[in-house]
């Protein structure tokens, strides 16, 4: 079987496709023969040495969907021909977060979803909504369930409440048609006036251009009568979060998403205390909180956004358009 790796060391000039046996599953184990994969920003990050806890060589990514193939001695949650997404952190399959549920993850440490066949614990699997495609399904398992945990699990989404979402990447717009959903009123932020149109496409109630529009904390005021906003998902860091804090209401809650701008800031906490803000740092989620979604995303039949759609022989191009920065949904790699 084929399988991407990063070797020697980090970059994507260093990722080699190679030949391996194909695996055999054990004890309460499946063989997973991969159908799609999905990029996420860790992707990038972990091929280029910043994201990951482990050392080269690494199967990398941590997204992607197929069909059990091979069962070992003891699996009943799952049978042969069912199609499956693996969870990102394999060992979280219910309750909050905790060291050990979060310390095994796919795409470093664990090794990633690019092979071709995949041995996996038969608990580390999910069935995804008969609706979607492989490729669909390749989206969910960290920016889908990142949406879906800030939103409907620590933010108790409510209908006619405001969301601010920060962009138009995968976590901000699986959130974008959760809310939406959900009955909630949605205000988009980008640079780009042609990503707000298609983000009003997808059912935007309020496009804000953070380049002509600098301090868009305040129009986010304004759009909500002073209130401010009750949900916002802070993807940008330290050059995003204390706006963040200005545009949301008292009693609000920030979901800390990403640091796509860096980390070190000075957070305004007159905000956090004055408006008893609750800020929650916030990443994937568990096996209970995917199979919550997945019967969300049947019931609502909604279908992921995806932006490209490239072949396995080209991982190292899809890694250098996710880099690139210019995609609106999800990139993806059909095995």
């Amino acid at each position: 079987m084929r399988v991407w790796e990063v070797q020697n060391e980090w970059g994507i000039d260093s990722l080699r496709l190679v030949e391996k046996p194909e695996p055999e599953p054990g004890l309460g184990e499946i063989v997973v023969a991969m159908r799609a994969a999905s990029l996420n920003y860790r992707d990038l990050l972990t091929v280029q040495g910043m994201g990951a806890a482990s050392e080269p060589p690494l199967i990398p990514f941590s997204d992607g969907a197929g069909e059990v193939l091979r069962v070992g001695e003891g699996v009943t949650r799952v049978a042969v021909g069912d199609r499956v997404c693996p969870m990102f952190f394999q060992s979280w399959l219910d309750g909050g977060p905790a060291a050990e549920k979060r310390s095994q993850s796919l795409g470093g440490p664990l090794a990633g979803v690019l092979q071709e066949q995949m041995v996996l614990s038969a608990e580390g699997v999910s069935r995804f909504a008969p609706h979607l495609s492989y490729t669909e399904a390749a989206t969910l398992p960290c920016a889908a369930l990142t949406a879906w945990r800030a939103l409907m699990v620590e933010g108790e989404l409510r209908p006619g409440q405001t969301v601010l979402l920060q962009g138009t990447g995968g976590v901000s717009t699986f959130a974008l048609q959760f809310a939406k959903a959900a009955g909630a009123r949605v205000i988009v932020t980008s640079s780009s006036d042609a990503k707000l149109e298609r983000a009003r496409a997808m059912g935007a109630d309020h496009l804000i251009n953070y380049r002509s529009t600098p301090e868009w904390a305040e129009a986010a005021l304004e759009v909500t009568d002073g209130l401010g906003v009750d949900h916002v998902l802070e993807v940008g860091g330290k050059d995003t979060v204390n706006q963040s804090l200005q545009a949301a209401r008292v009693g609000g809650r920030v979901m800390v998403i990403g640091v796509l701008s860096g980390f070190a800031q000075e957070i305004a906490m007159r905000s956090i205390y004055y408006k008893n803000i609750r800020m929650i740092g916030m990443s994937v989620g568990s096996r209970r909180h995917f199979e919550d979604m997945t019967a969300a995303i049947a019931v609502n039949g909604l279908k992921p956004v995806i932006d490209t759609v490239l072949p396995f022989e080209a991982v190292p191009d899809a890694l250098r358009r996710m880099q690139a920065g210019e995609h609106q949904g999800k990139i993806c790699i059909e095995f």
